[in-house]
């Protein structure tokens, strides 16, 4: 039986990244990877089962660093506002440093095999956990809007991701070139905050 090689593991995980993103699952195989890896296909069948276990494989371990990079310093008893500063700078500090980890991640979170993804990780269950008791603790201590989960979500988070697209595409509406500065995510912080304190 062949060994693993670290190396090579890592080289197929990084081209698969780039695939997924440029060409989406559609545009995405095994022997492509192959050929960008300059490897043979059955060297791919080491490492994973077949193409959904690659993509479920990368899923788990894309969403496992953003976790515990988002949880860096950051607690559900922090009060609110500073709590979901928190949230933000570690969330745009992981977007900017893995722009195609990230883009990736997007594609497998809206794909068939998200789901079993997120269904069976030990670590999403205890993210889900702690931003719960994050809002809770925040409603509890009337720093925080009673509103649905999905509104509370896209305003606490919407005006991050938009900025994070803007800076990976390089350009903002209209084509003008855009660069986000830790400025403007203060200021949509700030805008942020106004609208989902009492």
């Amino acid at each position: 039986m062949r060994t693993r090689d670290t190396d090579k593991e890592q080289l197929v995980k990084s081209k698969a990244i780039e695939q997924i993103v440029k060409d989406g699952f559609q545009g995405f195989s095994m022997n492509k990877l192959a050929k960008a890896c300059n490897i043979s296909v059955a060297t791919l069948y080491i490492y994973y089962k077949d193409k959904d276990d690659l993509i479920k494989k990368l899923g788990e371990e894309i969403g496992y660093v953003f976790y515990t990079s988002s949880m860096k310093d950051f607690s559900p008893a922090l009060p609110f506002a500073e709590g979901l500063w928190k949230q933000w700078q570690n969330r745009a500090a992981f977007a900017m440093e893995n722009p195609m980890e990230v883009a990736c991640f997007e594609i497998i979170k809206h794909s068939p095999h998200a789901e079993e993804i997120f269904k069976a990780s030990a670590y999403m269950q205890e993210f889900r956990q702690c931003m719960k008791e994050f809002v809770h603790n925040a409603l509890a201590n009337k720093e925080l809007v009673h509103l649905q989960m999905e509104t509370f979500w896209s305003i606490a988070y919407g005006p991050l991701y938009i900025l994070l697209n803007f800076h990976r595409e390089g350009k903002s509406m209209g084509g003008k070139p855009f660069t986000l500065t830790n400025d403007m995510l203060k200021e949509a912080f700030s805008a942020v905050i106004k609208s989902l304190t009492p």
